[in-house]
This record gives C-alpha cells, sequence and structure tokens, in this order.
C-alpha cells in the first residue's frame, strides 16, 4: 500500500452533465452567458489543494494543465499534447468537447463559439494580468463582453468542497538552506531598488517559502505553505496565511524579519501599498488580476515585471548544490534496489503497474530520509508507457507483459534535495523497432549531458541537440527537453527550461532535467531522464565563458535497449564512463543482492552486448 500516493479513480465522465448543468443554471440567474475553468488555484500553481481542483470536479479531468469554457449551449475543454489522450477519456465528450491547444486556444475557441452580445465571467483570482488581456481580445472578436465575477461559480455549487488546507508552517533548516533569510531580502531589495519598485508582492509561495526559508504541507509532492508575501523596500515584510498554519518555530525563524498577518487581511494590506501611490511589483506570472487592480483601485501603480526571487531561487548556493548531491546518491541507491527486484519479479508476468509504484515508494522509504514523493509516480507498462503524463489507477492498471516497455518516472523529496528520474525497462525481449528508438533517445540524451555552450545561451537554443537523433528518422516528441528543479521545493520550477520556449540564458547552479523521449501511442513510450547541474567549462584556446553540465542522477540505464551500431565512439564511452560513475556511486550503498545485478547492470556496452 503506498503512503503518499492514491490510485482511486477519482472522477467520472458520468458526473459532467449533471455538474455543468448545475453551472448553467447559476450563470442564467446571474445574467451570464459563460464561465471560464482554469486549472488554476489563486497562486497559478502546478499542485494545487484539493478545494481548488475546480477543473476536475466539474469536468473529469485530472490533468495538470487545462482550460474550460461553458457557454449556455456548448462547451470545450482546451489542453495540450501531454492531455490529448487522457481528456478524451475522461470527460463525457456529449457535453463538453476536448480540444487540442495545437490545434485550438482557449482564446480562439472562445472568439468562434461566444455569440455576440454574450457575458463570459471569469474568477479575477484564478487569471493573470496578460490572461485576461488575451481573453479581452478574444471575447471582443466575438462581439461580446468579458466581466470578472465576485465570486467562483463552480463554488457556488460544489456543495462538499474540501476546506483549504491548514499545514503547519514550519522553518527550513540553514544547513540546507545554505543563506539567511536576511541575506536573501539584502539582495533582493538591492534587485528592487535597481527596478525602482517601492514593494514587491510575492503570489508564488515557492518564492516566499524560499526567500524566508519556511517550508510547509499544502499541497501534493513539494513542500509548501500556501500563502502571500508583501516585501518593502524598507522595514519589514508581512506574511499572509492562515492563522492556523503558524508555529512558534516558524515565528522563531522569522524574527524581525517580517510579521505574520492572518490571510484576511491580504486585500486591506494591498489597499494600504495603493494609498502610497508607489510602484509596486506584481508577479507577471503567478499575479492573479485581482491583485494588480486593488492596488491600482486604491491608487498605486503596478509594475508587472518579473518577480526577481524566481530568478534568485533557480541559481543554487552551495549547500544546496551538496545536498542535491547526497540526495542523489541515496535515491540512487533506493532505484538500484527497485530495478533491481523489477528485473527479477517482472518476467513472472504477476507484477503490476501499482505494485511497481509501491516497490519503489518502499525502497525509498527505507532511505530514512524520504518526506514525500516529488510528483506522483508515473508507471507506464506498454500501451500506458505512450502517454508522458500517465498516472495509474485502479482501473487502468496493467501487469508488466513480456517483450514490452515499461516506463517508470519517479522522485522524492528529501528535505537535502528534490530528485526526478525516469527509466525505461525491458521485460523479456526487445523489437528492432524498441531498440532503435530507445538509442535515439539515449543519443539526444547524451547530446544534453555533454554539450559546451558560452555564456548567455537559453534553453531553446540546445533543445534541438536532444532532438536531433530523432529528427533523422522523422520522428520527434511534444514535450521539452527539460525543466528547472527545486531544493526540497517543488520539481518544476522556473524560469530556466531546454524547450523551445526556454528563453532564460542558464546560469551556473542552476539545475534542470534531461529527459528526451519518444512514444508510439497504443505501443510503447521511450524517456531518459537525468537531472544536471548547470557549471563552468573550459576550452583550450577559446575566447568565450563556457558552460556545460556535471549530472546528478546516478541509476543504470538499460542496455538490453540499447543498439550500439547505432552510436558513435563518443557517445558509447560516455555510457560507459556513466556507468562505471554508477557502480563508483552505488556499489557500497546498496545489499549484496542489488550490488551483483548493479555490476551486471553497469558493465561496458560491448561487454553486455556479448
Amino acid at each position: 500500500m503506498s503512503l503518499f500516493q492514491t490510485f482511486a479513480d477519482s472522477t467520472s465522465p458520468a458526473q459532467g452533465p449533471d455538474r455543468i448543468g448545475k453551472l448553467r443554471a447559476e450563470l442564467g440567474r446571474r445574467g451570464f452567458d459563460g464561465f471560464i475553468v482554469p486549472r488554476a488555484d489563486e497562486h497559478q500553481g502546478e499542485y494545487v489543494p484539493p478545494s481548488a481542483e475546480r477543473l476536475a470536479w466539474l469536468t473529469g479531468f485530472t490533468g495538470s494543465a487545462g482550460t474550460a469554457v461553458i457557454l449556455a449551449d456548448k462547451a470545450a475543454l482546451i489542453v495540450d499534447g501531454r492531455y490529448t489522450v487522457q481528456a478524451a477519456e475522461q470527460v463525457d465528450a456529449e457535453v463538453i468537447t476536448p480540444v487540442q491547444m495545437a490545434l485550438t486556444t482557449a482564446e480562439d475557441w472562445i472568439a468562434d463559439n461566444l455569440r455576440p452580445g454574450a457575458v463570459l465571467a471569469y474568477d479575477p483570482w484564478l487569471h493573470t494580468t496578460e490572461a485576461v488581456k488575451k481573453l479581452e481580445k478574444a471575447v471582443a472578436r466575438a462581439g461580446g463582453t468579458l466581466v470578472p465575477s465576485d465570486m467562483n461559480l463552480v463554488d457556488v455549487i460544489w456543495i462538499d468542497r474540501p476546506a483549504s488546507p491548514q499545514a503547519p508552517v514550519r522553518p527550513h533548516p540553514i544547513a540546507f538552506a545554505g543563506e539567511t533569510a536576511a541575506d536573501k531580502l539584502a539582495r533582493l531589495r538591492d534587485k528592487m531598488a535597481t527596478d525602482k519598485v517601492a514593494a514587491l508582492v510575492v503570489s508564488d509561495p515557492h518564492n516566499l517559502a524560499w526567500t524566508f526559508n519556511l517550508r510547509g504541507g499544502d499541497v501534493d509532492c513539494t513542500p509548501l505553505p500556501l500563502g502571500y508575501a508583501i516585501i518593502p523596500q524598507e522595514g519589514r515584510a508581512q506574511l499572509f496565511f492562515d492563522p492556523a498554519k503558524i508555529t512558534n518555530e516558524a515565528g522563531d525563524a522569522v524574527g524581525d524579519l517580517a510579521e505574520f498577518v492572518p490571510i484576511s487581511g491580504f486585500q486591506t494590506a494591498l489597499d494600504e501599498i495603493g494609498q502610497s501611490g508607489e510602484t509596486v511589483r506584481v508577479d507577471a506570472a503567478t499575479g492573479a488580476i485581482a491583485i494588480a487592480r486593488r492596488i491600482e483601485a486604491a491608487g498605486g501603480v503596478v509594475d508587472g515585471g518579473a518577480d526577481p526571487i524566481a530568478l534568485m531561487k533557480a541559481v543554487k548556493n552551495e549547500a544546496e548544490i551538496s545536498g542535491s548531491r547526497a540526495a542523489h546518491l541515496r535515491d540512487g541507491a533506493a532505484v538500484a534496489r527497485f530495478l533491481a527486484w523489477l528485473d527479477r519479479e517482472a518476467p513472472s508476468g504477476r507484477i503490476s503497474e501499482i505494485d511497481a509504484v509501491e516497490a519503489l515508494e518502499g525502497f525509498r522509504i527505507e532511505t530514512g530520509a524520504m518526506k514525500n514523493l516529488s510528483f506522483p509516480t508515473i508507471s507506464g507498462a506498454g500501451p500506458n508507457a505512450a502517454l508522458p503524463h500517465y498516472r495509474v489507477t485502479n482501473s487502468s492498471n496493467r501487469l508488466l507483459a513480456r517483450d514490452q516497455i515499461f516506463l517508470v518516472d519517479s522522485g522524492a523529496q528529501y528535505e537535502d534535495g528534490t530528485t526526478d528520474i525516469t527509466r525505461t525497462i525491458i521485460v523479456g525481449e526487445p523489437t528492432a523497432e524498441m531498440k532503435d528508438r530507445f538509442t535515439r533517445v539515449l543519443q539526444g540524451h547524451i547530446a544534453i549531458a555533454t554539450i559546451m555552450f558560452p555564456k548567455g545561451t537559453n534553453g531553446a537554443q540546445i533543445d534541438s541537440f536532444a532532438r536531433k537523433p530523432l529528427w533523422e528518422a522523422g520522428l520527434d516528441f511534444d514535450h521539452g527537453t527539460g525543466h528547472g528543479i527545486g531544493s526540497y521545493l517543488s520539481v518544476h520550477e522556473g524560469p530556466q527550461r531546454i524547450a523551445k520556449t526556454g528563453t532564460t540564458a542558464l546560469v551556473a547552479g542552476m539545475m534542470l532535467s534531461n529527459e528526451p523521449g519518444f512514444y508510439k501511442q497504443g505501443d510503447f513510450g521511450i524517456r531518459i531522464e537525468n537531472l544536471i547541474l548547470v557549471e563552468p567549462r573550459t576550452i583550450a584556446g577559446g575566447d568565450r565563458d563556457m558552460l556545460g553540465f556535471e549530472t546528478l542522477t546516478f541509476a543504470p540505464i538499460d542496455l538490453r535497449l540499447v543498439e550500439p551500431a547505432l552510436m558513435t565512439k563518443e557517445e558509447i564511452a560516455w555510457l560507459d564512463a556513466y556507468h562505471a560513475a554508477v557502480w563508483e556511486k552505488l556499489e557500497t550503498l546498496v545489499d549484496a543482492q542489488t550490488r551483483a545485478w548493479l555490476e551486471a547492470a553497469t558493465q561496458p556496452l560491448a561487454s553486455a552486448a556479448r
């Protein structure tokens, strides 16, 4: 039994018609013709508390991104390529139409389907200013009117909506944080002075938690305390939480740097900083338009730039880096034990996807340091592996069958670091197609692991290196190559990323994932993921400051899926060196049975191929 993950089918398409019907009745009572339901909370978070899972409750769709637009006579659920199959399976298509974002954005759908003169409503706490600007343009194209609602209409009909979370707020030890909150605030205020802003509204709880060295437990998988902060250029900051969350330890840790204020006082505090008439920064990415409008209504000037904390947080200090290295060794040993167990048990045909999740979790728990998962484990056998964001449930659970691929993407939260690793394993014998695709994904992974690039390069500029081996065969994958990683915070952290949208320059100290993939719908999926650290590099004779990546993750890559004939000598040398490092780092951290398996799994490719 899993302590951290449930496998219940939490939603049902059959519930959709009744709930959407109730929402439409509420729209009619209020004189609205439609309502927008994003998958978001008041902080635009990826992981949201049960009380904010409005999209899932209303439509049945449980993905981490999507937007529903409910009109009087039609409705759509707009999702990106990760969730096309999932959306079709989870919603009642007779009532709500799944739409691929690549074909039609939410704004385009609104422009095409909202009738002239119609009034479309939205919750101003669930949309940023930029998002509302796009919606306003779309509604104007349709000849309608976009209006904020004074309450969320889903909440009105959601009679048994869960209460807001009240997990205790606790300090994050300086041994892991590596920098005091006072020093972080001093750096932050220097940046605020440069940007000429008198105050900063911190709407992203990750940024609040990092700045004040606090952690909580209000959402799954990320130790977040949900709340807000207002940080003035001078004077004490204000931290807005439900009073029930505040512990004596948190109060002692924050000390004179800030005062805790009940969350009920947040809007009044916005009025007060607005009345100063000064310029206030509200984060463009996570700041709700309700915050900006409240400040402006009181007389303040809103600067809708980026919260500078995000970039500060992305560059890890020495304590965070050393902690991550330690966490990855601990985690790698647990993953190695799992992979050895899987190789012994999976050929029986009796191991299910859920069994695999529970076994891997058990090995991590046995480290004695695991605090939580860093995200729900993706455990996909056969065709389920072809769903990049698959989440096993009791009804979807499959056995690991012979001659099929099994993909497991998992991670853990430790106080000293956050991990994320994907391994693709063959149970039995792979087909030639499987080996070809796996090897091309591996080549892309190696290209990122070994690349050196000039200072100032962003993730978009190197993303193509991961795709080139697949492109050469007319193939690709529909997700980014890498995302940023937090330090005992979110497993998906910005602004850094390796993707077509990765416009932030990579800086030494940033952590990212390296995870190219390939997915053959209905058959198999492949992804190979390690975490990497940006670090300085020197090239003899060069005249530029260069950067490269240190690989942080250590666990064997399945050599049975590798086709050596496709690889260059340099690629083979990297793989052999990586496996030598895996053996060297893990062999003393695992039991004798796992050690014997690990020694075989990390043999040089030429030896393994014989």
